[in-house]
């Protein structure tokens, strides 16, 4: 039954270990975290789509049938809108008011929590419903067709498939999402922005997803998930190293969940560090201003510290034990609910 209002809200993540594995079909532990963004939808009388960015103090005015190519927050709208007509939905005109708490260009993936709630604002609005893992589908084709990001589908599960205490083991071959308590007895999770804003469309992201591309041509598998133990020596620079990357990660991965089923979490900072250190050597996605951040934490007694999000910017994930002071801008992340209505 389609209805005059409807307010979803859909958190932002971090990603605790298994980055540049989502499009790789590798493994990722990513988490769901209290900051999101809130779209509130009521029908319009002229059947069109008026969305109003309230934090930026932006509008857009545009017909159902609009493809339109636009930049900037601009596109995540008309993309969503037109990739559910695509799928099927009716949509009539709607007022969209789009505001949020979670920064952008900090790592923490806004940019997947404002096409999850677009997504939930719109159905909900329609009286329809969806399957998750279809509508992270969805959001990842505007991603990657309407924004130019060539990202995965690591962002918009976590903000889909979020719990409360709890990380989310997804395993990017199956799209198989298993939750995984984050039991931290004192410990903390804490997030700084380096301060260095990022954008996947416009950083060295697609070159790296390209370069994971390539390496798989010159093997003749379809994802690096496939490559057996001799791949690296096949491959020429820096292809040897990002692969190096992803199977690593891959195995950290795992390690990390065993370390949080036992309670580990000082194995846990182990992993965060070498992770790092690998998506800056191998991968090569971490900046001076990235470095500097997470030095910093360890120098104030971070267990573990690393970049989260894709990189060339963002923040820096810190893991800090029991007793330890945090420093003065570090922010405490704890895994929250995933994407949800709140009326409609």
């Amino acid at each position: 039954m389609r209805r005059e209002h409807a307010v979803a809200f859909a958190p932002g993540r971090v990603n605790l270990i298994g980055e540049h594995t989502d499009y790789n079909q590798g493994l990722a532990l990513p988490f769901a975290i209290a900051e999101g963004v809130t779209v509130c939808a009521q029908r319009s009388e002229d059947g069109r789509i008026h969305a109003h960015a309230l934090d930026l103090g932006e509008e857009d005015t545009f017909a159902l049938t609009n493809r339109s190519p636009v930049e900037g927050w601009r596109a995540f709208v008309r993309g969503i809108v037109a990739e559910l007509q695509r799928a099927g939905l009716e949509l009539a005109g709607a007022n969209l008011q789009i505001t949020g708490d979670v920064d952008r260009g900090s790592g923490l993936s806004s940019s997947a929590a404002v096409e999850v709630a677009l997504c939930l604002a719109l159905l909900g609005l329609a009286g329809e419903t969806s399957d998750r893992i279809e509508l992270a589908r969805l959001c990842a084709r505007v991603e990657n067709e309407w924004v130019g990001a060539q990202t995965g589908m690591l962002d918009q599960l976590a903000s889909l498939y979020g719990q409360p205490d709890r990380a989310l083991l997804i395993d990017f071959r199956t799209l198989v999402v298993d939750p995984v308590e984050l039991r931290l007895d004192g410990w903390r999770l804490v997030v700084v922005d380096s301060g260095e804003r990022h954008a996947h469309a416009s950083s060295g992201y697609n070159e790296r997803r390209e370069e994971c591309a390539e390496a798989c041509r010159i093997l003749g598998i379809e994802s690096l998930r496939e490559a057996g133990p001799d791949a690296a020596a096949r491959l020429p620079e820096p292809l040897s190293r990002r692969f190096a990357h992803v199977t690593g990660e891959n195995r950290r991965v795992r390690e990390a969940v065993a370390a949080l089923q036992a309670e580990d979490l000082a194995a846990l900072g182990v992993l965060l560090n070498a992770s790092h250190e690998s998506l800056r050597e191998n991968y090569e996605v971490s900046t001076p201003a990235v470095e500097a951040t997470a030095q910093r934490l360890l120098e104030s007694g971070a267990a573990g510290a690393r970049l989260t999000g894709g990189g060339f910017g963002g923040s820096v994930l810190g893991l800090f034990a029991p007793g330890i002071s945090l420093p003065t801008d570090a922010h405490e992340v704890r895994p929250g609910a995933g994407a949800h209505l709140l009326s409609g």
